[in-house]
């Protein structure tokens, strides 16, 4: 009967607490925030509820498979670089560890949690624990609240390699060595603990290895009633330094202001967006997608200092130094984003990304927190460098910019997954302007080529022609005139693999004879040796440098008009099963358009090119409509820690920047009636969509700053001089508005 009353009592308890944290969070656009959306993965991975300070260092979020998953395997400290990787890890049980208690996972129930950006709680039931989490910059803070009279322990374990150290009945630190770097950790309990050191032998049956685990156990035999605390800080420099982080940043045990000040931060940063209008859903959608995109990069700097994985050196600098970025999937929406929201912060991490270019030699295309990562195919760091120099963002070193991106489109490989000096592929590239596919008969024969990625051919071909273009447009800002003659030309590389046959961007072999394929299906894995992550249907249109250029390869508007039309109304030629067992990628299909990748983010938009901009406003309201709702299925593909969710913003604000590096943003459908925009700068830009609703997605007239605008776009210098865009909605499409 006690333990029902406790039980009961318990569950009122956190049914308050939820309350008062529903309660509080009403004030602010926090209250939209649900950090479950996308908690089931369609075919790849999961997002996930991550507890973090906007682009810093701390993340943590539960171990568990996805949010189909009842059982949480550890807490990590924080998390080494988006999905690759959690360092150190704690647990809180009551079972005795001698007993193999502690290779068992503890279950909770979603129910009782609390998942806020700035604040965790969950409740295990097996245990009856509840256990607690805030996070700060470079230190976070623990607390489990046991039953009365059970075994309270905890465990510490280390993900890679590395060891605890004991440093008194209070004090543990931890090293942690991964990817040939190292991470420090610097902890201390409320009360008095009973430290044992153990191992256990994990088993990855996936990977078919096994790794020995240090383990370290705390016992604590004091108060029964007492919760256990444990703060603790990070360092990539080291324990002393790990220690002061600690000291500076949670000097004493008040988890509630830590919570507060959190709470703040986070309040202030999603304010700097206010929408009116639109569903409870879409707002839940957006400002969740806001929230995403704050997860990298993230600041590593500490105390003026930071260690470098592109030098293994420590480094001093008056600048924060950030790191873990997918330029691939970030320079689309992720990075043009932050340099209207935060352009300050913009131009230190590009002047992170000039720093590894100096102390690792190459521009960085995947610059992770332990080593740049030559992932997926082309060097788009060039493209977010031209953005935002012609974004007035120019607080970087812009000489050294140049100069790296340079030397990556000269002296680097183009080939996917590779880092280093280019090899025979890129001088036959450079020599015949397009990237040779091996034909059907032919088996690989340069070394280098990644044996699952492939070549990529034509990818490599159209992502390179947008890099040059880029290259060439960021010359000619310099006065680089030679520079600028040469790279435009091979701007136009794309022009080598469009098929005008078949109307799509296709294969050649080294002989320059087209290669007979199914544009649909061949290509291995992914498409991966013509294609990459997606088929040719979606590389018809990765011209965004060129838009102009591939409309007249199609024959004009109404050809091209017709062929996007077709992208969203192709089938799959072929069972679901049988298409996703070769393209896990591409999901959210709408035809053959693929809403769950990157390449497709401008395709709906092209429509605004090509004199049919009712179009985009159909297309756009469609795609948020049906993929991206407020639901733990939403967010198709892989989230990509921003990269996807950027889209969301923007496409719900009602502007999209479809070619980044040229300072223009296109209009599509806004779903709210109101936007403002909080610039830094004092300024506020406004979008109004008079009469918008859920039928009204039609836009009838325009003006911006109270005059006519004829034409689906406006500029950045519009945007931010504080600009406001007036939209009239209706329910049918006004055909003649935009072309």
């Amino acid at each position: 009967m006690k333990k029902i009353l406790k039980a009961t009592l318990f569950v009122l308890t956190v049914l308050i607490a939820v309350s008062c944290t529903q309660n509080k969070k009403d004030t602010s656009n926090l209250q939209y925030v649900d950090m479950y959306i996308g908690g089931v993965g369609h075919l790849l991975h999961p997002t996930r509820p991550t507890m973090h300070l906007p682009n810093q260092e701390i993340r943590m979020y539960p171990m568990r498979k996805d949010y189909l998953d009842d059982q949480v395997a550890f807490f990590p400290l924080t998390i080494a670089s988006h999905r690759n990787g959690e360092l150190f890890g704690i647990l809180p049980g009551t079972g005795d560890p001698l007993k193999g208690i502690w290779n068992q996972k503890q279950t909770y129930d979603y129910d009782l949690e609390i998942v806020r950006p700035y604040y965790f709680s969950t409740y295990f039931i097996d245990d009856e624990i509840t256990a607690e989490f805030v996070p700060g910059v470079k230190a976070g803070f623990y607390r489990f609240s046991f039953p009365e009279n059970a075994d309270r322990r905890v465990k510490l374990n280390i993900n890679y390699n590395g060891k605890w150290t004991k440093i008194d009945d209070y004090t543990i630190t931890g090293v942690e060595d991964f990817e040939g770097m190292h991470a420090y950790v610097y902890g201390v309990f409320n009360q008095k603990g009973d430290f044992r050191f153990d191992e256990e032998t994990i088993i990855n049956k996936r990977r078919k290895t096994s790794r020995i685990q240090p383990n370290a156990w705390v016992t604590f035999t004091g108060n029964s009633k007492e919760s256990v605390e444990f703060k603790y800080a990070i360092s990539f420099i080291s324990v002393d330094q790990a220690k002061k982080n600690l000291e500076k940043e949670i000097p004493g045990w008040d988890m509630a202001k830590l919570k507060d000040q959190g709470q703040k931060i986070w309040e202030e940063t999603l304010g700097q967006i206010q929408v009116k209008g639109g569903t409870e859903a879409q707002k839940r959608a957006f400002y969740t997608a806001l929230y995403k995109t704050y997860e990298r990069m993230v600041n590593i700097t500490e105390d003026g200092r930071y260690y470098s994985a592109y030098d293994h050196k420590v480094h001093t600098d008056k600048r924060d130094f950030y790191v873990d970025d997918w330029v691939w999937d970030t320079y689309l929406a992720h990075h043009p984003l932050r340099m209207i929201l935060k352009p300050d912060r913009e131009a230190d991490m590009l002047q992170s990304y000039v720093r590894m270019y100096e102390q690792s030699g190459w521009m960085p295309q995947f610059p992770l927190l332990y080593k740049d990562n030559p992932a997926m195919h082309g060097f788009h760091s060039t493209i977010v460098f031209l953005d935002a120099y012609r974004k007035g963002i120019r607080n970087f070193d812009v000489e050294k910019a140049y100069e790296g991106c340079r030397k990556n489109a000269t002296d680097a490989t183009m080939l996917p997954w590779r880092n280093g000096p280019k090899c025979i592929l890129d001088t036959f590239y450079r020599e015949h302007g397009y990237y040779p596919a091996l034909r059907k008969d032919q088996k690989e024969y340069v070394k280098r080529v990644h044996s699952f990625e492939r070549r990529q051919a034509v990818a490599i071909t159209l992502a390179h022609s947008y890099d040059d273009w880029a290259l060439a447009e960021f010359a000619k800002e310099l006065g680089k005139e030679k520079d600028y003659e040469y790279f435009y030309k091979e701007s136009k590389n794309y022009v080598n693999v469009y098929n005008p046959e078949k109307h799509m961007m296709w294969p050649k072999d080294e002989d320059g004879n087209w290669i007979d394929i199914d544009p649909k299906f061949d290509g291995g894995p992914g498409g991966r040796d013509y294609y990459d992550e997606n088929n040719g249907y979606t590389y018809i249109w990765q011209v965004q440098h060129d838009i102009k250029g591939l409309i007249k390869l199609m024959s004009g508007n109404e050809e091209f008009v017709k062929h996007l039309d077709n992208l969203f109304r192709e089938d799959l030629g072929r069972t679901k099963y049988q298409f996703w067992a070769k393209f896990a990628d591409a999901t959210g299909m709408v035809g053959q358009f693929s809403m769950g990748n990157e390449p497709s983010f401008h395709i709906p938009y092209l429509y605004n090119y090509a004199g049919a901009p009712w179009k985009t406003q159909k297309r756009i309201r469609f795609l948020l409509d049906a993929w991206f709702q407020d639901n733990i299925f939403s967010i198709p593909g892989d989230e990509d820690g921003g990269g996807m969710t950027a889209f969301v913003v923007f496409s719900s604000m009602g502007f999209y920047p479809v070619t980044p590096g040229i300072p223009v943003y296109t209009i599509g459908s806004p779903v709210f009636e109101e936007v403002d925009i909080k610039l830094e700068n004092g300024k506020t830009f406004k979008m109004r969509a008079h009469n918008c609703s859920v039928k009204n997605k039609y836009i009838q007239s325009a003006k911006l700053n109270g005059k006519p605008l004829d034409k689906p776009w406006f500029t950045h210098e519009d945007l931010m001089n504080g600009a406001v865009v007036e939209l009239e909605m209706g329910p049918y499409p006004n055909k003649e508005w935009g072309r």
